[in-house]
């Protein structure tokens, strides 16, 4: 019976953090608030030059606030207001966002093949991997990982994002933004092999793209 209740009381202990990790879509509607000028009120930002956080995986936007807060991820308007939010702020806010659905915008004619063909099948001959290995067919991304959803995402967005992960791994680049929080270098890694030619295909492919469209090819 002792030994019972020592597994008991130990499985409770393993469990407890967990539970208190757990983050509350409604108090992190409420949280919110402050996000709305450039995010939305739902997570669909009005401007390309902010992401929409709508539909975002809770794992990748908790990792992300992280990133300013500490200031691994440098941005002066994000690193101010992720000063002041504490763990549980964070699980909140993004348990939010991440039931929220994304609006879908519309992909660039002029784009559009170049781009899915990117995305769905990379540039074998330039060692550019497909970005739907990480980011899903229907560009949902894998939360369990961290890889972010992009179906949605403003193309300005995507690739103002890919040019700094680009920047980042490239010393010779001089002061233009750089982005390096990416795990093992992935996304400098892959951007760094991509034109700007390619990075604007392929960030005005996500925009259009949603879970219908991909499910009907």
């Amino acid at each position: 019976m002792k030994c019972f209740k020592l597994i008991v009381l130990l499985t409770a202990l393993a469990v407890a953090p967990l539970s208190l990790a757990q983050g509350n879509p409604e108090a992190g509607k409420e949280k919110s608030q402050p996000c709305a000028a450039c995010h939305g009120p739902d997570g669909n930002s009005p401007s390309g030059m902010y992401p929409s956080l709508a539909g975002q995986g809770e794992k990748y936007l908790v990792e992300q606030l992280h990133a300013f807060k500490s200031g691994a991820r440098e941005n002066a308007i994000m690193q101010a207001q992720a000063a002041g939010l504490s763990d549980q702020d964070m699980q909140d806010l993004a348990a939010y966002f991440a039931e929220q659905e994304i609006t879908t915008g519309q992909a660039s004619p002029d784009w559009v093949e170049q781009g899915e063909r990117l995305y769905r099948g990379g540039d074998v001959s330039n060692g550019i991997p497909a970005c739907s290995g990480c980011h899903g067919p229907a560009g949902q991304g894998v939360d369990a990982a961290g890889f972010p959803a992009l179906a949605g995402q403003h193309a300005d967005y995507v690739e103002a994002q890919l040019k700094a992960f680009r920047a980042a791994g490239n010393e010779s680049i001089g002061d233009m933004a750089k982005r390096d929080n990416d795990p093992q270098a992935m996304m400098r890694t892959v951007a760094g092999k991509m034109s700007d030619a390619q990075i604007k295909a392929v960030a005005s492919f996500v925009a259009g793209l949603s879970e219908d469209q991909a499910a009907a090819e």
